[in-house]
């Protein structure tokens, strides 16, 4: 029997294999998703080729145990938007790329890590504890005497992350009018590959500056630490941006999509809300379900083979590029029971959403801290927080990785 999945989207036929080759699935609009396929692709095309919006493509990975592994696979590199995909006449890193811990391999990788890895530990993190909450709750105060309806996401949730990883990292958060749509170009560079390429160039160079400032005023953050290593020779200059480039493009983004979505995941079934309200202890258990069930991470991690892998009977090719996607892999039926369904109370969670392996994401601590607090902050400030009537919240429709840009609520 033929198992090529037939989805509704446009099919064409690939000339090496004879099966289809599907657009890249994205999420209905005006919601997070995840995509419908990806059940079906689990069932019936785990290594699906897909064509992405600019047009290359790349193979899709959908079951838990493949995605699992592909990650942390050492056969793998993770390609710079500059060197991919392939252009005529370009040739790789002859332009500065968008190198971020992600990409970044070898000694510099290894160096930089542990440069990183006392101040995103569980204990720093824990340390800084009352300084995020004293972020959240002076954002939240406002609301008690404002007029309602009002935009939790423009006045809460993009503003929270934001700040907290500006005053970790060093970046003046009044510098985040220019660095934002910068960052979201690059981040959103597989759907609109020259505009986050020039983003890019303009993000090393705002680093650059910033590290510069640094040397000269040094501050109690992150930048000011790696600027030491630096001078100490522990760390070249490359890998100091590398983290800056990282921060502004992943550090921030990923958070206020997590946090959006989980705000208007709660909100749209008030029990959930309710019920984590007036069971606190269950917050830990929850925060995990939350990373588990919001399918942020659709399709954005991107990887390129070193040489030929063969994969349920087909081959990806040396230079191919795959798509592991965390998101599908996190709803697995075959490691989650009722994976659709959110379940506050899930206690086997092992999900892959902060990655594994030498790259697995080295601010996971920091990610659960920023919605553990962020949840806290809700139940105590708006305990009776519910989506506005009559408001829709607007989402961007255009990404694969979906959140909403607005979320209208009263209390």
């Amino acid at each position: 029997m033929d198992t090529t999945p037939q989805p509704d989207t446009q099919t064409d036929i690939d000339t090496d294999t004879g099966r289809g080759v599907i657009d890249m699935p994205i999420p209905p609009p005006g919601t997070m998703g995840p995509p419908q396929e990806y059940d079906r692709l689990r069932r019936e095309c785990p290594l699906a080729k897909v064509r992405l919006p600019i047009g290359a493509t790349a193979w899709y990975a959908t079951r838990y145990n493949d995605v699992k592994h592909l990650i942390a696979d050492p056969r793998f590199i993770r390609p710079s938007i500059t060197d991919w995909p392939p252009r005529p006449g370009h040739t790789p890193h002859d332009e500065p790329g968008l190198i971020t811990m992600m990409e970044l391999e070898g000694p510099q990788h290894t160096a930089l890590r542990k440069a990183l890895c006392e101040p995103f530990s569980i204990r720093s993190i824990r340390d800084r504890l009352p300084r995020i909450r004293r972020t959240a709750d002076r954002l939240l105060t406002p609301f008690t005497r404002s007029d309602q309806p009002a935009d939790l996401v423009v006045r809460f949730l993009e503003p929270f992350p934001v700040t907290v990883m500006c005053d970790l990292v060093g970046i003046p958060y009044d510098d985040s009018e220019y660095f934002l749509p910068l960052a979201d170009a690059a981040l959103g560079a597989i759907l609109t590959l020259e505009e986050g390429r020039e983003a890019t160039s303009r993000l090393r160079e705002y680093i650059t500056a910033l590290l510069d400032r640094k040397r000269r005023e040094p501050g109690d953050d992150i930048l000011t630490r790696l600027v030491r290593e630096c001078e100490h020779g522990t760390l070249d200059d490359d890998s100091a941006i590398t983290f800056g480039l990282s921060m502004l493009v992943a550090g921030y983004r990923t958070s206020t999509m997590f946090l959006a979505d989980t705000a208007h995941t709660l909100l749209a079934h008030p029990q959930h809300y309710a019920h984590l309200r007036d069971h606190p202890h269950l917050i830990p258990t929850a925060v995990e379900e939350l990373l588990r069930y919001i399918p942020v991470m659709n399709g954005v991690v991107l990887l390129q083979a070193t040489e030929g892998i063969e994969l349920h009977g087909r081959t990806v090719q040396a230079g191919d590029a795959l798509l592991p996607v965390l998101a599908a892999a996190n709803r697995d039926e075959t490691i989650f029971t009722d994976p659709d369904r959110l379940n506050l109370h899930r206690t086997h969670n092992p999900h892959l959403t902060f990655g594994r392996g030498t790259h697995n994401c080295i601010g996971a601590h920091l990610a659960r801290t920023q919605l553990t607090v962020c949840l806290q902050a809700l139940f105590d400030h708006l305990p009776h927080m519910r989506l506005a009537e009559g408001h829709t919240p607007i989402w961007e429709d255009n990404s694969p990785s979906k959140s909403p840009l607005t979320l209208p609520i009263t209390w």
